[in-house]
Protein backbone atom coordinates (compact mmCIF):
# COMPACT_ATOMS: atom_id res chain seq x y z
CA UNK A 1 0.00 0.00 0.00
CA UNK A 2 1.87 3.13 -0.80
CA UNK A 3 2.24 5.99 1.34
CA UNK A 4 -0.80 8.36 -0.23
CA UNK A 5 -3.20 5.58 0.19
CA UNK A 6 -2.21 5.08 3.82
CA UNK A 7 -2.55 8.42 4.68
CA UNK A 8 -6.05 8.53 2.56
CA UNK A 9 -7.68 6.03 4.96
CA UNK A 10 -5.81 7.34 8.16
CA UNK A 11 -7.85 10.50 7.59
CA UNK A 12 -11.06 8.95 6.16
CA UNK A 13 -10.94 7.19 9.04
CA UNK A 14 -10.46 9.29 11.66
CA UNK A 15 -13.04 11.74 10.56
CA UNK A 16 -15.38 8.69 10.39
CA UNK A 17 -14.66 8.39 14.16
CA UNK A 18 -15.00 12.02 14.52
CA UNK A 19 -18.55 12.44 13.40
CA UNK A 20 -19.59 8.81 14.91
CA UNK A 21 -19.12 10.32 18.18
CA UNK A 22 -20.48 13.89 17.43
CA UNK A 23 -23.50 12.18 16.06
CA UNK A 24 -23.78 9.52 19.33
CA UNK A 25 -23.22 12.63 21.55
CA UNK A 26 -26.07 14.66 20.14
CA UNK A 27 -28.50 11.63 19.46
CA UNK A 28 -27.46 8.41 22.49
CA UNK A 29 -27.98 6.24 19.23
CA UNK A 30 -25.57 3.58 18.16
CA UNK A 31 -27.18 2.53 14.51
CA UNK A 32 -27.18 6.69 13.78
CA UNK A 33 -23.80 6.89 14.88
CA UNK A 34 -22.33 3.80 13.28
CA UNK A 35 -24.57 5.31 10.03
CA UNK A 36 -23.00 8.84 10.07
CA UNK A 37 -19.37 7.62 10.83
CA UNK A 38 -19.48 5.32 7.65
CA UNK A 39 -20.71 7.86 5.70
CA UNK A 40 -17.97 10.91 6.57
CA UNK A 41 -15.57 8.13 5.75
CA UNK A 42 -16.55 7.52 2.36
CA UNK A 43 -16.87 10.77 2.04
CA UNK A 44 -13.87 11.63 2.85
CA UNK A 45 -11.86 8.63 0.86
CA UNK A 46 -13.44 10.18 -2.11
CA UNK A 47 -13.11 13.67 -1.53
CA UNK A 48 -9.38 13.26 -0.08
CA UNK A 49 -8.40 11.16 -3.34
CA UNK A 50 -8.94 13.98 -5.58
CA UNK A 51 -7.50 16.17 -3.20
CA UNK A 52 -4.51 14.73 -2.48
CA UNK A 53 -2.44 14.50 -5.80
Amino acid sequence: MSQRTTLILFIAFMAGIGFGVLKFLSEKSYPEALIAGVVAAGGCTVGLHSLID
